[in-house]
C-alpha cells in the first residue's frame, strides 16, 4: 500500500487564514438534538453549515483568481490536480526569505508539482505567520515558467511578496495556467522527489481559489 502525507491545514470555526479576511465560520444548519424530531427513535443527522471566503486553509489558485479571462476551478482538467509528479525544494526561511531563481536552477521541474519547502508553516495560526513571510521572486516564477513546471506550491502565507502591492509570482504563473498551491504544511516529511501531489478542489463556476485536501503520495 502506498503512503500519504496529509500537506493540509484543518479549517475549524474561527480560522483566519489571510489577515483582513473574514474568519470561517463551522456551524450546526441542523443540529442532532434538532433532527431527532423529524426522524424515527433513535435515527438523527447533523447539517453542517459552512461560511469563508475561498482563500481559506491550504488551497489552491487557478488563472481565474487573476484573470478575468482564465480557468476557473470548473474549468482546469481533473488532471492538472491529481497524481503530479513531485519535486520538493529546500529553502529554509531563516537563510532568507527570498526564494531567487537559483533554488531551482539544477533540478528537473518540467511537468512536476514544485513544492517550495520554508518551514514558515510552524507559525501557522500565530500572529507571526502574517509578516515578513518568505516568498518566490520574479525571476524564481519566469524560471519557473520557463522550465514547464506545471504546479507550484509553498508552505508559507503567500507565494508573493506581500509587503508591495504588486503580484509578479501569480502573475507570471498563473497567466500561463501553472497553478499555485498556497499554505501548504508537513513538507519535512516528504522527500525531495520519489512522490506524486494531489490537491483537488470542488467544481465551482466563476471561482478561481478554493481549499484543497492536499498529499503526498509516496512511491
Amino acid at each position: 500500500m502506498p503512503a500519504y502525507i496529509d500537506l493540509s491545514h484543518t479549517i475549524h470555526d474561527g480560522l483566519v487564514t489571510y489577515k483582513g479576511l473574514p474568519a470561517a465560520i463551522v456551524c450546526d444548519f441542523l443540529s442532532r438534538e434538532e433532527s431527532r424530531s423529524r426522524y424515527a427513535p433513535g435515527t438523527e443527522f447533523q447539517i453542517g453549515k459552512i461560511e469563508m471566503v475561498t482563500n481559506t486553509g491550504t488551497y489552491i489558485d487557478c488563472p481565474f483568481h487573476r484573470y478575468a479571462d482564465g480557468k476557473d476551478l470548473s474549468e482546469v482538467g481533473l488532471e492538472r490536480f491529481v497524481d503530479i509528479e513531485g519535486i520538493v525544494i529546500r529553502a529554509d526561511w531563516r537563510k532568507g526569505l527570498a526564494v531567487t531563481a537559483e533554488a531551482f536552477k539544477g533540478r528537473d521541474v518540467r511537468g512536476r508539482a514544485v513544492l517550495v519547502h520554508t518551514g514558515w508553516s510552524e507559525h501557522w495560526e500565530t500572529d507571526a505567520y502574517f509578516e515578513n513571510h518568505p516568498f518566490l521572486t520574479e525571476d524564481a516564477a519566469v524560471y519557473l515558467r520557463d522550465n514547464g513546471a506545471t504546479l507550484v506550491g509553498i508552505d508559507s502565507h503567500n507565494i508573493d511578496d506581500t509587503r508591495g502591492n504588486s503580484r509578479p509570482v501569480h502573475s507570471t504563473l498563473l497567466r500561463e495556467e501553472i497553478l499555485i498551491a498556497e499554505h501548504l504544511c508537513n513538507l519535512q516529511n516528504v522527500p525531495d522527489e520519489g512522490f506524486t501531489f494531489t490537491a483537488v478542489p470542488p467544481k465551482f463556476k466563476g471561482a478561481g481559489t478554493f481549499p484543497v485536501r492536499a498529499f503526498a503520495k509516496l512511491k
